[in-house]
């Protein structure tokens, strides 16, 4: 199979190229399941954009966008690359627009919300399923495109790189191994333009607002294939996913209730009803996620209470009804009524604020390899990401990658001389029969990371979790060569991969900045204001 452009992963920032390249060549989008799983329908809150002057928020700019995104970078973001994007939000929105995203409205006017850590409302929602909405439509704009094939149920196995067929110099990509998960089979996809966008690595942690497929599969690619990686110790925790152990099922695991809800009034309480968080930061409730996060953890372990309560009892009957229908429809599902009684919470994995380095426009360090979205780490977020800056950044760094690929790499101009691949080797064919195995593994993986490596870190844990992955994966090496490949194998192999390249950032990273805090460095330290840099050799 041969393209233009092979692009892995169908969120927004994976559209948005596609939807672009598609005017320049042949495009093939992969999906490891369906289309309508990326990270991106999962999100609740919105997109963070500074409108045009007649339509934005009395007092906003720019300039106000970009400083808040810098106080809640914690002095590792990339100013020039924040600037880049803030400045393109308006672009953005023109875009998604155009796409036929219908994001709400009042008397003509969209409805703007507030969300932690920024200073007006600028936010742009789809009620509180904005995600949804935005994979609809570029997904419908996808599908209609003639340039475009999409490609559901296919696993991307490895990138195939001129290192991997012997190379030694003058390294870049040629490809990708791709496992049909109907048939079992293996197939080469060529391209000389490969890009990643498939998403995060919530599920590498036991409590995640994720989606099942965020294995960390495109960061674990890229590793794999040598491009270089940052600043990975820094993973988001969302202080809000909804807690009731009597719940059962995938959604009630990994329920999140929106930021959003705070920034409409919502308020942290205890189990007496403190406003707890007001004790940590002035902005209370409303402070950037890494701050609650770490206050509510602090709360829970200060009280041995199992969770926290997020009141929005005092707000006007029918409000969260109105404003927030998907997560007062889903909490009545679960027996609670947010209108009468308070939301339990805890913290939960979120996003990942690292990932495959690269420029403003996605570029990674392997020729003709770029990785964009949450895969990408451009410099936008630095230690702790904005609320809502992640659709944004995946629209816009979308939109950039496309430019700077036609600039070094024309479709007019093949720039690989094209090399023999050769077929996919599968070894030992045996399947699999000892599931239990893998789903040991991945269970244990999880709650190590949980229990070491989440909220509050300390040398001896992050120790600990690195000698019990070494273990794991040679465990997991010594499955994927010894069986046939299916996509139980493959997530666990790129859940171990990305797990130890966390604990390894963390362990390099001698202070606490951001979502990086540790009781054996509690205090910020200049030395270590850069980017954690790994490159697997």
């Amino acid at each position: 199979m041969t393209s233009d452009f092979l692009v892995i992963g169908a969120g927004i920032a994976g559209l948005s190229f596609a939807l672009r390249a598609a005017k320049h060549g042949k495009v093939t989008i992969l999906t490891k399941g369906k289309a309508e799983e990326s990270n991106t329908a999962w999100a609740q809150g919105g997109i963070a954009s500074v409108l045009p002057p007649d339509l934005r928020a009395e007092g906003d700019s720019v300039e106000s966008h970009v400083v808040d995104t810098l106080d809640a970078g914690a002095g590792l973001c990339n100013v020039e690359v924040v600037r880049r994007i803030i400045e393109e939000g308006d672009d953005a929105i023109a875009d998604l627009l155009g796409y036929g995203v219908e994001f709400d409205k009042e008397d003509g006017r969209f409805m703007l919300g507030k969300e932690g850590g920024h200073s007006h409302r600028r936010i742009l929602h789809a009620r509180d399923t904005t995600g949804r909405e935005v994979a609809r439509a570029m997904l419908k704009a996808a599908r209609r495109e003639p340039n475009i094939t999409l490609l559901e149920n296919h696993f991307v196995i490895d990138l195939i790189t001129s290192a991997r067929l012997g190379a030694v110099t003058n390294d870049r990509v040629l490809g990708a191994y791709v496992l049909q998960r109907e048939t079992g089979g293996v197939t080469v996809f060529r391209s000389d333009r490969v890009v990643l966008a498939a998403g995060g690595c919530g599920k590498v942690y036991l409590y995640t607002t994720n989606p099942d497929s965020a294995t960390g599969d495109g960061v674990a690619l890229g590793w794999r294939a040598g491009a270089t990686v940052a600043n990975m110790e820094f993973i988001q925790f969302h202080p809000t996913c909804f807690y009731n152990p009597a719940a059962t099922g995938p959604e009630a695991r990994s329920f999140l209730v929106s930021e959003a809800v705070r920034g409409e009034g919502g308020i942290l309480r205890n189990a007496k009803g403190e406003d707890f968080t007001k004790k940590i930061d002035p902005r209370g409730s409303l402070a950037p996620r890494d701050i609650v996060a770490r206050a509510i953890d602090r709360e829970i372990k200060k009280t041995g209470a199992p969770c926290v309560y997020l009141d929005v009892t005092h707000k006007p009957p029918g409000f969260m009804r109105e404003h927030f229908p998907y997560i007062h429809e889903t909490l009545l599902k679960f027996g609670v009524d947010c209108e009468k009684e308070p939301i339990p919470v805890v913290p939960a994995a979120h996003y990942m604020c690292g990932g495959l380095k690269t420029d403003v426009t996605g570029k990674t360090t392997v020729r003709g390899l770029f990785a964009i979205g949450e895969v990408g780490c451009t410099g936008l977020h630095g230690a702790n990401r904005l609320a809502s800056n992640s659709l944004l950044e995946g629209n816009v760094v979308g939109r950039l990658a496309l430019g700077e690929m036609m600039r070094l790499y024309p479709p007019d101009k093949p720039h690989m001389d094209a090399p023999p691949i050769p077929e996919w080797h599968h070894g030992d064919v045996a399947e699999p029969d000892e599931l239990v195995v893998i789903y040991h593994n991945w269970d244990e993986i999880r709650r190590l990371m949980w229990d070491y490596v989440s909220i509050v870190r300390t040398d001896n844990r992050l120790r600990r979790a690195a000698a019990r992955l070494r273990n794991l994966k040679k465990e997991v090496r010594e499955f994927y060569w010894g069986h046939r490949v299916n996509a139980d194998i493959l997530e666990l192999r790129n859940l171990v991969a990305v797990a130890g390249i966390i604990v390894e950032c963390a362990l390099r990273r001698r202070e606490s900045r951001g979502l990086h805090h540790t009781l054996d460095y509690p205090e910020t330290d200049d030395r270590f204001k850069k980017d954690t840099t790994l490159r697997k050799f």
